[in-house]
């Protein structure tokens, strides 16, 4: 079983501050580098079969991992090896093909977990779906962002 979700941040966290900068000016010509790495923090989690992959403690940008994940699930799809990383941190989560199983590792903690690549794939999307709903709800002039479509799962 994958679990796999985010939060927004609690009103009055400093978190939250990442959103409330993102709606001054024109969203529609925000750049990716700021989309990425300024804004749109969340709380993430990642679970595979009780194995907490991301930690629902850990704040991340919701755009930079989104484009990161719609890129491993393009890669996964293929049955090509494919793995994501954190601004904020140095781990990389690797995601290694081996026949319709993706084996999940980190670059710094001993735990490794096997998932289904159809479930993973699964997840992947909906949290693509989640996270472009939640960001084009939240600010809805993020929709004419080309950067936001990149996110959409085909």
């Amino acid at each position: 079983m994958i679990h796999l979700s985010f939060s927004l941040p609690e009103p009055g966290s400093p978190w939250q501050r990442t959103w409330e900068k993102a709606k001054q000016g024109d969203p529609a010509s925000l750049a990716e580098v700021d989309l990425r790495y300024k804004y749109f923090s969340v709380n993430v989690e990642m679970v595979i079969d009780g194995v907490e992959v991301i930690s629902k403690r850990r704040f991340v940008t919701l755009v930079d991992l989104a484009l990161s994940l719609s890129h491993a699930k393009k890669c996964i799809s293929s049955r090509e090896d494919a793995a994501f990383g954190f601004t904020e941190s140095e781990e990389v989560i690797y995601l290694q093909c081996d026949g319709d199983l993706i084996v999940v590792t980190s670059s710094k903690r001993s735990w490794q977990v096997t998932a289904e690549r159809k479930e993973l794939v699964s997840a992947f999307s909906g949290f693509l779906r989640e996270a472009y709903s939640c960001l084009t709800s939240e600010i809805p002039g993020l929709v004419a962002n080309p950067v936001l479509r990149q996110i959409l799962p085909e």
